[in-house]
């Protein structure tokens, strides 16, 4: 079998898994040359979102970047997705029409650090917006929210500069967490889905998005009560405005000032403990 193929089309015959791949790739030069383009791609995307989370936490006093996650695409995964397009199995044809190869999961603390680090990016002058879509603004129908951008940045290498495409997905904690459970119980259980399920998963969405709302107003209410404090010393008069906006969010809040602090923090705490034990119990189905 021609090596144009880049192992993959005798990995299929042979009925191979994704080690197995990676093994009879692992002698492929053009493929590895080709790999370490995506590898290093990630790695520059990586540095730029780092100097942009730096940069803000110097200016803002917080970090608008939880985590960041990156993966390159199985060789069989690359497969059948060209297989499924029809595309011819070669590398030239790879790189031109497969553009989710290298990709960066960012998930931020707030709606807004979302489109803040996006349009950082794409003011960047050497970076290429491929595609946006923006789930945030327009969910899918199943309540699915994120930010997807397909971009195209430069690699210098010793003797080139290569630009390669890497898909990014941005979005916060809450649509992190109802993603990679809905894709668990979706993908990975087996487990069937009906439309009562459909309907649960839709209404789960709905209250992580609240859950965003409300905590992005939260911030801006507390960003609210440390200006104040700075300018003046009636800070309790700040917390008893910020209690009275809640109140009227219907939320039900402690009256006193430092009980009405230590409620903020613990429900922040809350909703984190909350997310990190309901993805642990899913892992035990």
């Amino acid at each position: 079998m021609s090596e144009n193929l880049f192992g993959l089309t005798v990995a299929a015959d042979k009925g191979l898994d994704d080690l197995q791949c990676q093994r009879l790739l692992s002698e492929n030069r053009r493929y590895q040359e080709v790999m370490l383009q995506y590898r290093c791609a990630l790695k520059a995307l990586e540095s730029r979102l780092e100097i942009l989370n730096e940069e803000f936490s110097l200016q803002h006093d917080r970090n608008p970047i939880e985590s960041m996650k990156s993966r390159l695409k199985s060789p069989s995964s690359i497969m059948n997705k060209m297989q499924k397009r029809g595309l011819s199995l070669d590398f030239p044809t790879m790189q031109a029409n497969i553009m989710d190869i290298a990709g960066v999961r960012v998930i931020c603390s707030f709606e807004e650090d979302v489109f803040f680090l996006a349009k950082c990016l794409k003011d960047q002058s050497d970076i290429e917006i491929i595609t946006e879509k923006d789930y945030i603004s327009h969910p899918k129908p199943n309540g699915y929210r994120s930010l997807h951008l397909t971009i195209r940045l430069p690699v210098f290498f010793a003797e080139k500069e290569i630009h390669v495409p890497v898909e990014i997905q941005l979005r916060t904690i809450a649509m992190d967490f109802w993603a990679s459970l809905e894709h668990t119980i979706r993908y990975k259980k087996n487990l069937p889905i009906n439309a009562e399920v459909e309907t649960e998963l839709k209404e789960c969405a709905d209250s992580s998005r609240e859950w965003d709302r409300k905590m992005e107003h939260l911030l801006h209410i507390l960003t609210e009560c440390v200006g104040y404090k700075m300018k003046s010393t009636h800070f309790g008069a700040c917390l008893g405005l910020a209690r009275d906006r809640l109140i009227r969010l219907g939320w039900t809040t402690p009256a006193s000032p430092n009980q009405f602090l230590r409620f903020l923090v613990f429900r922040h705490s809350l909703f984190c403990f909350w997310r990190t034990a309901t993805a642990q119990l899913f892992r035990l189905l």
